[in-house]
């Protein structure tokens, strides 16, 4: 007969290991990637060759379109973003912080992008808007950073 304290202790290793699927992080690039929810962005980030510098030193705050925010956007802006490489970049790189800014540490106020624009920032409780954008998932984390998920596709200012 086995004793049921061994059944118990055996039990629950296996309930631990069980639970132990959590992927370590990575970089902020390899992060997008694996996320089914950010597939379009992680396409666009490798179209405007941003790919290696996401995966670079950072630290980078990411503020991640899903792809239901990108379905939001007019198919004839995304036909000139995809036809425009310079447009393109800048259109993905102001959503991005230089900086690693967890949710908790957001601060009201304005954020310089690394398109260089500022980005307003707002937060109340536990509820943090960009421009006019709400983070859905905050805190993903990275090796270079970290990832918060966003309802739409940030636009910065035109410059003349």
């Amino acid at each position: 007969m086995i004793p049921r304290r061994l059944i118990l202790a055996t039990s629950l290793v296996a309930l631990l290991a069980g639970c132990a699927t959590t992927q370590p992080p990575v970089p902020v690039a390899d992060a997008l990637a694996r996320d089914p929810q950010l597939s379009t962005l992680s396409g666009l980030v490798q179209k405007a060759g941003l790919t290696d510098t996401l995966r670079g030193a950072g630290p980078f705050t990411v503020f991640a379109p899903t792809n239901d925010a990108f379905k939001a956007v007019p198919q004839k802006t995304l036909e000139e973003l995809a036809a425009n490489p310079a447009r393109l970049r800048a259109v993905l790189t102001y959503h991005v912080l230089p900086a690693n800014v967890p949710a908790a540490e957001v601060k009201v106020g304005n954020a310089k992008t690394v398109e260089g624009s500022n980005l307003a920032l707002s937060k109340a409780g536990t509820f943090v808007t960009v421009e006019d954008a709400m983070v859905q998932t905050p805190d993903i984390a990275a090796t270079n950073g970290v990832i918060h998920t966003i309802d739409r596709v940030l636009m910065p200012p035109v410059r003349r």
